[in-house]
């Protein structure tokens, strides 16, 4: 049986229960739940909020998760209530409605500036008790069986500090910590994308209910998307395969204005728009941990994977994740060990239950621009509860008891029979593919150059 360890403050380190790293949707939510059992909790952010932040388009299941978390009245006053995915092809415009899902009582969820978004939430751990450091960067973390871990840290003016605490979460982000120092982090092997972007102001919303949906376009060498932001701003960005993006020869800027060119209904909506700030690109998007949890650690949200943004699911996955680990840790920290072999049932339910949302999510994303994906997204059939369960998924209802299982398996043999079907479109669709898996792009972020 494994004896608790106390973390014990010295002249040189502060102690604490969890320490938490990386201030984003995950770390906020983690660090709020177990600073709510009574928990001392330490969150690091590199950076001080409010900062700019990519992902504006909530889904349906954001909204009970953001009300147990007590926050959804801040997130309303702050969000624009969004009640479909718009999807657009050939001259063509098709809205899916959250209301038309399996379940009919989680309508709308809400697109927020995260600048906002994040903002609210750090500062909703603040008030439960946590600890918030920001402008604070880890420089090392040291894992020591049967005691606590050493984490090593520098604020901006430099000065180092020393932390013992009984676990560690790595909410990190795209930084991913952990995943890196224990070398588990590994390109996506089925999916590769990147992605260019900006805020804009005079782009046209649609009306009524429809103002504050997103709205999804395919072009040749990916997709796009429009997010109306409450403040009269909308985001744009094209996903598109690393190939695509490593051609750019001209400044981030004027590659995003070509790239909207290519689909002349994005073209359209666009001719007014201004770009608000300067445009932004990554590569290397899509990525995986092999591995999400230690002896005394625990690596949530984006910090163990990323997809591809196009079902918006990115936020709520962290969220959800980071909800579920604060009970798993919560229970190890009860129990006075943290542990693998002390916790292995608790860590593997914990493990598939989260792959198992992921899986749901990744076999759609990873074909969303194959041509039968699109031809299906285009027109919509409910037989067999299909067009109701794929709703379900588009609003992130993967976790619970809800019946998605058997229609999107109905929907999966009809996609394989409609791609053997349009099998000449669909070989090009795949040699696409291969080329973009073969196209290694290893910036982050490049801003304006």
């Amino acid at each position: 049986m494994s004896v608790p360890v106390t973390p014990t403050a010295s002249a040189t380190s502060q102690a604490c229960d969890v320490l938490v790293v990386g201030g984003g949707p995950a770390g906020s939510t983690i660090s709020a739940f177990l600073s709510r059992q009574g928990w001392n909790v330490v969150l690091l952010e590199k950076d001080r909020h409010p900062r700019f932040h990519i992902g504006e388009s909530l889904l349906p299941m954001n909204v009970p998760l953001l009300d147990r978390l007590g926050v959804l009245d801040q997130v309303k006053a702050i969000g624009l209530p969004k009640y479909g995915a718009e999807f657009n092809d050939n001259g063509v415009t098709l809205t899916w409605y959250f209301k038309d899902a399996l379940v009919k009582n989680r309508p709308n969820t809400y697109e927020v500036r995260r600048s906002e978004f994040d903002h609210v939430l750090i500062e909703h751990t603040r008030t439960l008790g946590t600890e918030v450091h920001e402008g604070v960067r880890v420089t090392d973390v040291e894992f020591r069986p049967g005691q606590t871990a050493r984490v090593k840290t520098q604020d901006e003016s430099g000065n180092p500090r020393q932390w013992e605490t009984r676990y560690v979460v790595d909410a990190t982000g795209r930084d991913t910590l952990l995943a890196n120092r224990f070398g588990v982090k590994q390109r996506n092997p089925e999916h590769n994308s990147s992605a260019v972007f900006g805020h804009f102001s005079g782009v046209p919303r649609r009306p009524g209910l429809d103002e504050g949906n997103i709205s999804i376009y395919w072009f040749e060498h990916g997709w796009y998307w429009m997010i109306p932001l409450k403040d009269g701003a909308m985001s744009v960005g094209a996903v598109c395969w690393p190939y695509y993006l490593k051609s750019r020869s001209k400044p981030v800027d004027e590659f995003l204005w070509d790239t909207l060119q290519l689909n002349p209904m994005v073209a359209e909506r666009m001719k007014d728009a201004k770009l608000l700030a300067p445009a932004l690109a990554t590569g290397n998007f899509s990525y995986q941990a092999r591995t999400m949890y230690g002896d005394g650690w625990l690596i949530v949200g984006d910090a163990f994977a990323f997809i591809d943004p196009v079902f918006s699911s990115g936020v709520y996955l962290a969220m959800n994740g980071a909800e579920r680990g604060a009970a798993v840790i919560d229970s190890m920290l009860k129990k006075g060990d943290v542990s693998v072999a002390g916790n292995r049932a608790l860590l593997r339910n914990y493990e598939r239950t989260l792959r198992r949302g992921l899986k749901w999510f990744s076999w759609f994303i990873y074909r969303i621009t194959t041509p039968a994906m699109r031809r299906m997204f285009m027109h919509p059939r409910n037989a067999f509860h299909m067009e109701e369960a794929v709703l379900s998924l588009l609003s992130a209802d993967v976790f619970d008891k809800t019946p998605i299982a058997r229609p999107l398996t109905v929907f999966k043999m009809i996609y394989w029979v409609a791609t053997f079907w349009y099998w000449r479109e669909s070989l090009a669709s795949w040699r696409q593919r291969q080329r973009a898996w073969n196209t290694r792009l290893d910036y982050v972020w490049k801003s304006g150059d």
